[in-house]
Order: structure tokens, then C-alpha cells, then sequence
């Protein structure tokens, strides 16, 4: 964990330093954990997961019938008329 005082007093290297050894950190605000800090290569795999996880609900989708087909026009009418 990287305290709000350690970027004030370290800046970057405080990040280097807590991501050696794991790909993402806490940084806390008065003892209470705020934000995350990660490396860009797990940022990467968090959205490739997110991607494939939104790509493998749309093949279900797709399989159970849950889905239509219309034009452009056809969707934004429905969208408007509920």
C-alpha cells in the first residue's frame, strides 16, 4: 500500500518501488484506501478479460435467442418511444 503522504514525498519512484513484486497497489487517503495503481501490462490484461467476458455474454445472448434485428432508424425509434 502507498500512503497519499508517500507520493507527496517520494512521487513515482514510490509507485516503482511498491509494483516490483505485484501487479497493482492501494493508495490510501487518511488510512482509507481511494485509488489503484497497476502496471500498464496488467491494465492490459484486466480489459482483454473484460473484452472477453462482454464478447462470451453476447455469443450466449446469441445462442438463448436474445437478440434482435433491426435498422439503425428501427433501434433509435424503440430507444425514444419507452
Amino acid at each position: 500500500m502507498i500512503t497519499a503522504n508517500d507520493i507527496k514525498t517520494k512521487g513515482v519512484a514510490c509507485f516503482e518501488q511498491a509494483l516490483i513484486n505485484q501487479p497493482e497497489t492501494v493508495i490510501t487517503v487518511r488510512g482509507k484506501e481511494r485509488y489503484v495503481v497497476m502496471t500498464v501490462q496488467q491494465y492490459h490484461y484486466l480489459r482483454e478479460m473484460e473484452l472477453e467476458a462482454a464478447l462470451m455474454e453476447t455469443k450466449q445472448d446469441v445462442l438463448q435467442g436474445r437478440v434482435t434485428k433491426s435498422t439503425v432508424d428501427e433501434h433509435i425509434a424503440e430507444m425514444f418511444d419507452r
